[in-house]
């Protein structure tokens, strides 16, 4: 996930980048929420399921997907950035990228899939603000579509923290593997989904499923749990059951493996030499313990492995290792996410509109953070239009985005509750964790 922003603040932004993007450890329910909401809002207009007689048989994100024109369905592939605290409030960001003022009329103007907030995009002052923002949005998504809005953000902890202090400080993943009990890792995800929810954010791109073996890794380092591939596996399948504890969607990046590069892909293209024996021994085990839990997502890594892929295209491009390696040999049917598509690790060699469709090509299903956002939307769609990309290509992307948005609550109505932020609960879970890094 990029942490990098174009203009002043960009060296700044560089030291804190982040990639993209529980309470009782046996406990896999969600625990309940004691205080009231302060906002609900429906995700669709679609109406509730019914057991009539004439209601459309099929899934809700079935029915939806049946519903959405061609030009609905590209845009559900795009999870973008929008600019300002406010849903209403003008912004000149988002007049020079989209041609309209106001993050509500981003979301009316190019209905997208998806909306990921960030501190440097100003989206992040305060609880009330952000939940006061993220309803907003899926009020704009719900007058201008029939999909809903899924709105992430990259919460890691530790050095990737985009919520700042409006959250509880919990440890970053290299302090939770220090502890040596996946049971911190369960704990922390959980503690972390429920107080996403409690700001209308219902995905988080997390975890870190990279094994970090480079000591210069520029780019991964302290967030990934460890070295050690089977040490890691067990903290990535631990987290995943920690956030889908809390009901939130899980992220596992950054595949096919980020943690052997002395290259940070915001900046440059790194290249890993391992081979296909290696790779399965070294960075493969934590995604397939993900996905044994049932991550919802896995995002892709803008690196080169020309012993998987000798085209010299990085993996977010490359359908051997998509599609080849993490559906067909892993089994992955869930969604899966480029890494912002903005960072110079994927734009090297193609255009920005290219990349788009490259990455559809590839097996992507998310398609985060183009720079272009028109650009990239008219190349997805005119490559369809030309039969490069079939549309039956479209409809696997979509239906397996709306159907996770369906299987975590999207689809609404969705409560928030900032008040419920940094409880005693979560704050013990916090210091119980501090106290045991070795």
């Amino acid at each position: 996930m990029p942490r990098i922003r174009h203009g002043i603040g960009m060296l700044a932004a560089l030291l804190v980048t982040g990639c993209g993007s529980g309470i009782g450890a046996a406990s896999s329910a969600p625990s309940p929420r004691a205080s009231a909401p302060v906002s609900v809002v429906p995700s669709s207009s679609l109406p509730p399921p019914s057991s009539s007689d004439d209601q459309p048989s099929g899934s809700r994100a079935e029915r939806t997907l049946a519903e959405m024109s061609l030009r609905d369905k590209v845009a559900q592939l795009f999870t973008v950035v929008v600019w300002g605290q406010k849903a209403g409030a003008a912004s000149k960001e988002n007049q020079a990228r989209y041609g309209v003022a106001t993050p509500a009329q981003v979301v009316e103007k190019f209905r997208p899939g998806g909306v990921i907030l960030f501190d440097w995009a100003g989206n992040v002052s305060g609880a009330s603000q952000v939940a006061a923002l993220t309803t907003g949005l899926r009020e704009a998504a719900a007058r201008s579509g029939e999909a809903p809005l899924m709105i992430g953000v990259d919460q890691e902890n530790g050095l990737v923290s985009r919520l700042k202090s409006i959250v509880t400080t919990f440890p970053g993943a290299s302090e939770i593997g220090k502890t040596g009990r996946t049971a911190n890792a369960r704990d922390v995800a959980r503690a972390t989904g429920e107080e996403l929810l409690d700001l209308g954010i219902s995905l988080d791109f997390a975890p870190v499923a990279d094994v970090n073996i480079n000591p210069r890794n520029p780019v991964i380092g302290p967030r990934a749990y460890g070295s050690d591939p089977g040490k890691v596996a067990a903290m990535v399948g631990a987290a995943v059951d920690g956030f889908h504890a809390a009901g939130v969607a899980s992220v596992a990046k950054h595949f096919p493996g980020h943690g052997d590069t002395s290259v940070d892909s915001h900046t440059g293209l790194p290249v890993i030499t391992h081979s296909k024996t290696q790779w399965r021994k070294l960075d493969a085990p934590p995604f397939r313990e993900a996905i044994t839990h049932g991550v919802d997502a896995i995002m892709s890594a803008h690196v080169v492995m020309p012993k998987l892929d000798p085209s010299g295209d990085p993996s977010t491009l490359s359908h051997r290792i998509l599609t080849g390696l993490l559906r067909e040999e892993l089994g992955f049917d869930g969604v899966i996410s480029t890494d912002a598509l903005d960072m110079a690790g994927v734009r090297k060699k193609y255009g920005d509109a290219e990349v788009a469709v490259r990455a559809v090509l590839a097996g992507a299903d998310i398609l985060l953070m183009p720079p272009n956002l028109p650009k990239a939307y008219d190349a997805v769609l005119d490559a369809v239009k030309s039969g490069r990309i079939s549309e039956r290509r479209i409809d696997e992307s979509v239906l397996r985005i709306l159907r996770l948005k369906e299987k975590r609550g999207v689809f609404g109505p969705i409560r928030t509750d900032p008040g419920a932020l940094k409880s005693a609960a979560h704050r013990k879970v916090a210091d119980r964790v501090f106290a045991a890094v070795r």
